[in-house]
């Protein structure tokens, strides 16, 4: 049984001002409306790209969005940041209208959209349980029916008398999670809002998901950029891409064509990146792998001798006796697999600001078949580990499984590091 269906959902916003921003827009709007006429308006207008200067006050933030939801189903929706997540799912949970389309929905909705979301800053965390069951349409005996499991799912026991507002933002989530979850929703949407949380308390939220999914039949719609959570609990997937939905099917073929669209879009020139982090005196330019024959590659077989050369440009003279530079490895579904780090190796770098570039060498690359990527950094070791520049997802390698042990069979690929050892008698 189908139950939310969106149809032609489009969303337009005018950049800069609140509406329309002008009272002869506002008539001109007026005037199409009561003569039947569609809005002059929804002609005009620039997709939802927010690295680009565009040529129109008017921007796409969704359009043409078509799906429908099954009961029981836990749909994913994934794309970079401000390819319209959010706004689509503001629009399914009735916080905003769409500009044009139309939403149809059978059953209550319970939405987790930002940290906080539905509560009074004034009233208890008890008193926010009850507001927000009453939103709902849920009577107090209800309520006070789950109250118990709220709080305890939740952790907060201790605080739940006290004002939501001297909350941490992860016991707000924690409390607010607790309540859509337990109230019994029909439909329960979850933005990106729980990676607030801690580990512990991502892994019971979506240990719950999957309780509310499959126990008890209801519907999911989740947002999220840890891939590893999208393909572990949903069942079917969206990307989208620029307001746009660009791919809509089962969720490991959603990600792995969200990643490859990743994998295409990173920049060789890192000087471009605008999403760097730092202090600026040293920024990173490139990135490079290199094979046993010092030959720059984007694959390598597991065990190889190979090393990643970070080049980068000097901004502004800073002391180089101090410097750290780090490299972590995630595979493509953002789960950190490993981390090096030139001050807990006690590497000091006496010549590294003329050479341009610092190696990393491995001996043995000992990591599994699969895709990885990396996050670099250079720090100030004497002010604290200030960082000069940090970038995340600079380059995206592939590595090749191989008979590892000699054993005639290929080592399994699950995107882990390998440590050296062996079975013992």
């Amino acid at each position: 049984m189908i139950i939310l269906k969106a149809e032609n959902i489009s969303k337009q916003y005018r950049l800069g001002v609140i509406g329309t921003g002008t009272i002869s827009h506002d008539l001109n709007r007026w005037w199409h409306n009561v003569r039947g006429k569609e809005d002059p308006y929804l002609k005009i207008g620039e997709e939802n790209n927010r690295s680009t200067k565009g040529k129109s006050d008017y921007a796409w933030a969704l359009k043409d969005i078509n799906f429908d939801v099954q009961q029981g189903e836990v749909l994913g929706i994934i794309g970079k940041n401000g390819a319209g997540k959010s706004t689509l799912l503001k629009i399914l949970s009735r916080v905003t209208s769409p500009t044009t389309g139309e939403i149809k929905t059978r059953g209550r909705i319970a939405s987790l959209l930002e940290v906080g979301t539905g509560f009074h800053p004034e009233l208890t965390g008890r008193e926010n349980i009850y507001l927000n069951g009453a939103i709902l349409g849920m009577t107090k005996a209800e309520i006070k029916a789950k109250e118990s499991e709220i709080i305890e799912f939740s952790g907060c026991e201790r605080y739940v008398d006290t004002p939501v507002k001297r909350y941490s933002s992860g016991m707000r989530v924690r409390l607010a999670f607790a309540v859509a979850a337990f109230l019994e929703p029909d439909i329960l949407v979850i933005d990106e809002v729980l990676a607030v949380g801690d580990a512990e308390f991502q892994k019971k939220a979506i240990g719950k998901m999957q309780d509310i999914s499959k126990g008890d039949g209801r519907t999911v719609l989740f947002v999220s950029h840890n891939m590893a959570a999208v393909k572990n609990l949903c069942t079917r997937a969206i990307v989208l891409e620029n307001g746009t939905s660009v791919f809509e099917g089962a969720t490991d073929e959603a990600v792995d064509f969200y990643l490859s669209n990743q994998k295409e879009g990173l920049q060789s020139n890192l000087l471009e990146r605008k999403d760097r982090k730092g202090t600026g005196e040293i920024k990173f330019s490139k990135v490079e792998l290199l094979d046993s024959r010092g030959i720059s590659v984007s694959e390598v077989l597991s065990g190889a001798k190979a090393k990643f050369r970070l080049f980068f440009d000097l901004i502004t003279e800073i002391g180089q006796e101090n410097l750290v530079f780090g490299v972590v490895i995630r595979s493509l579904t953002e789960v950190h697999v490993a981390d090096f780090y030139s001050d807990e190796m006690q590497i000091q770098f006496l010549t590294i600001l003329q050479q341009g570039y610092v190696d990393l060498d491995f001996p043995r690359l000992l990591l599994r078949g699969g895709e990885y990527s990396l996050d670099i950094v250079v720090q100030n070791g004497k002010m604290g580990a200030s960082q000069i520049d940090l970038l995340h997802h600079v380059f995206v390698f592939t590595v090749f499984p191989v008979d590892l042990w000699g054993s005639g069979k290929v080592n399994r690929s699950n995107n882990v590091a390998i440590l050296e050892a062996t079975f013992v008698e």
